[in-house]
């Protein structure tokens, strides 16, 4: 496990995988009462020479005053073991800072996984943002689980990606074992409504509703794109496009996930002009010319967490 630091006037020098990114206030639009943690979804990492998976999305926040908190877990297993991978982060970020909660927000996997921190040990978060969050499953998890019927010789799909998860850990310098198998199963439609009776928070009662804000004293808040194809010039865009097909019925969707299924507890939108690498400010940055910034979206978040006193 990677030894990592805390920006500060001194670098501090601390263990586990938690990332700090702080800076000076410069208007205090996005300065939180508790600090912002991210927390990343399938195949995701911090950064891998020099790219970040959540780019500029830091530094943004933290030129107006938040306090962000780069996290680091496993690419690919379950949400409860990539939840139980997190708490510890967590628990280290509130030593560090002396605050009592953090606004705890995932992408994508990391919903699910943020969602089940906040079950299990809700004294920690104040907030929790599911971002693209595979909350009521995807289509596309059943095509891919669909491709073995033996767990115990996966397809060539299943080690592909198991070998793409180790790589990622690899490069990004983690020290986590992978279980792509565990991970996808857990985006299937069975396996999240399975799920979401045990971690009940924010899920919506309807097909394409909002969920309780508030749940055990937990704010909850949703966005999503809707919109495969943004931008050609992306090389990663061939990702969310391909993925689209195994969507049916013209469901809106960002290529990787439906638009209703992502809905949690207050749904900012789900029909964002963005994919799903554009919701993070991916590739680099590059996202539907014209379209809602990324960034704009985390500004104005952090901003509402704040008016809510969070």
């Amino acid at each position: 496990m990677k030894k990592v630091f805390l920006a500060t006037a001194l670098a501090v020098s601390i263990s586990g995988q938690a990332m700090a990114m702080s800076d000076t206030p410069e208007t205090g639009y996005t300065e939180t009462k508790y600090p912002i943690v991210l927390a990343h979804g399938l195949f995701g990492f911090d950064d891998i020479l020099g790219v970040d998976y959540w780019y500029k999305i830091p530094e943004t926040l933290q030129e107006d005053g938040a306090q962000v908190f780069i996290t680091q877990v496993a690419a690919a297993n379950s949400p409860e073991i990539r939840g139980e991978q997190l708490i510890p982060q967590i628990e280290e970020i509130l030593a560090i800072t002396g605050a009592e909660k953090v606004n705890l927000m995932g992408h994508s996997h990391g919903g699910p996984t943020a969602r089940y921190v906040a079950s299990v040990r809700p004294d920690l978060i104040a907030s929790i943002t599911s971002i693209a969050g595979v909350n009521k499953g995807t289509p596309v998890a059943e095509a891919v689980n669909g491709t073995s019927d033996d767990p115990d010789a996966p397809s060539l799909v299943i080690q592909l990606g198991t070998a793409l998860a180790n790589t990622v850990d690899y490069l990004s310098g983690g020290d986590y074992d992978q279980d792509l198998l565990a991970s996808v199963g857990s985006m299937t439609f069975a396996e999240a409504e399975r799920f979401n009776a045990l971690h009940p928070g924010g899920v919506p009662a309807t097909a394409c509703g909002e969920g309780d804000y508030q749940h055990i004293g937990i704010n909850y808040y949703s966005w999503t794109g809707a919109k495969p194809l943004t931008n050609v010039f992306d090389p990663l865009e061939l990702i969310p496009t391909t993925a689209s097909l195994f969507f049916t019925n013209d469901e809106p969707n960002d290529g990787l996930v439906g638009a209703c299924s992502t809905n949690l507890g207050m749904v900012i939108r789900n029909d964002f002009l963005m994919n799903h690498l554009d919701e993070v400010n991916q590739t680099v940055g590059i996202h539907g010319l014209g379209e809602t910034d990324p960034l704009t979206v985390f500004r104005t978040h952090a901003n509402r967490l704040k008016e809510a006193g969070l």
